[in-house]
């Protein structure tokens, strides 16, 4: 006896076929997409644009002085050496480094890094605080003259950096606070436009219902700002610490003007140790791109770590 479906099977398998065929033959016919493919080699062009000085900071770091010179256009190490980490750690004596090209200025790389971990780190911690506090007196309170105040406050933004660099010193000079750490700290520590802007908008747009449900247990505004504001509030100031930390990590011109003694350097003044003339006649670039990249390596980790938290709480504050 014969099985009806033996039959009916090829036919199947014929008709199963067809659209595989002819979506085959689509794609075939399909014309070449020249504004996708020109989009991805744009895209690809940004991505090598973005990594190369990474890269090249990396192979001059792991490169020797005294093939640099020579081999500026390769690609690869040139001579390759750790000696430049080795002198950025303090792990050579001045004739060793000037024995393998670089400058023998000595450098007190970890006195440095914990100076750069404190500056940023009071800085960070003051500027949420307070930048808080504003931010939730602007967003939260109803007081006569609020929009005004901070439309004024906010237009300080437009105000170049370098114009208030001046008062700011003449006031530290002053205080008798050169070469201290305060006298780092005290211009930022306590609030900024840009963060008392992005923390306004986040309390614009919170929920009334916990903080009126508060006021009928007979809470104060002190009380509800730190125990029912501020722990809601955890995604945008844990993104505004990070932002902060930071641009205070990479701040370069205060410190350089405050700080220039040796106790009270920060690594980006530091990294001017390696500026000094080698036997080459030229800076130590292998030690200069060494430091740069240990320096910069909290930065990185944390902006990995933390950077589509990031992103998502200044899209989500830069709504209302």
């Amino acid at each position: 006896m014969t099985n009806p479906a033996a039959g009916t099977r090829p036919a199947a398998d014929r008709a199963a076929a067809r659209p595989a065929a002819a979506s085959t033959a689509a794609r075939r016919r399909r014309p070449f997409n020249w504004r996708l493919a020109g989009a991805w080699a744009l895209l690809a062009l940004a991505i090598a644009v973005s990594v190369l000085p990474f890269y090249w900071v990396l192979r001059t770091a792991l490169s020797s002085n005294h093939a640099l010179a020579a081999n500026s256009a390769s690609l690869l190490p040139a001579d390759f050496s750790l000696g430049a980490f080795e002198r950025v750690f303090g792990l050579q004596s001045p004739e060793q480094a000037v024995a393998e090209g670089g400058s023998g200025a000595s450098i007190n790389f970890w006195g440095y890094l914990v100076n750069s971990l404190l500056f940023a780190g009071i800085t960070t911690a003051g500027a949420v605080f307070f930048s808080s506090m504003a931010a939730y007196a602007f967003a939260r309170l109803r007081w006569k003259g609020r929009d005004k105040v901070f439309a004024l406050f906010l237009g300080t933004v437009l105000v170049p950096p370098i114009f208030t660099a001046l008062p700011n010193f003449l006031l530290v000079r002053n205080l008798g606070l050169l070469n201290t750490m305060l006298g780092m700290v005290l211009p930022y520590v306590f609030m900024t436009p840009f963060a008392i802007f992005f923390m306004r908008q986040f309390f614009l747009n919170m929920s009334r219902e916990v903080e009126e449900a508060a006021m009928l247990d007979g809470a104060k505004h002190w009380r509800i700002f730190f125990q029912v504001v501020l722990p809601n509030a955890a995604a945008p100031i844990a993104t505004l610490a990070l932002l902060t930390f930071m641009t205070q990590w990479n701040e370069y011109f205060w410190p350089l003007l405050v700080g220039s003694d040796e106790g009270s350097r920060v690594l980006t003044v530091g990294l001017g140790v390696f500026k000094s003339q080698s036997p080459q006649g030229a800076p130590d670039w292998s030690g200069l791109m060494a430091a740069t990249l240990v320096s910069a390596l909290p930065v990185l980790i944390l902006f990995a770590a933390f950077g589509r938290r990031i992103v998502n709480s200044i899209g989500f504050s830069g709504t209302k």
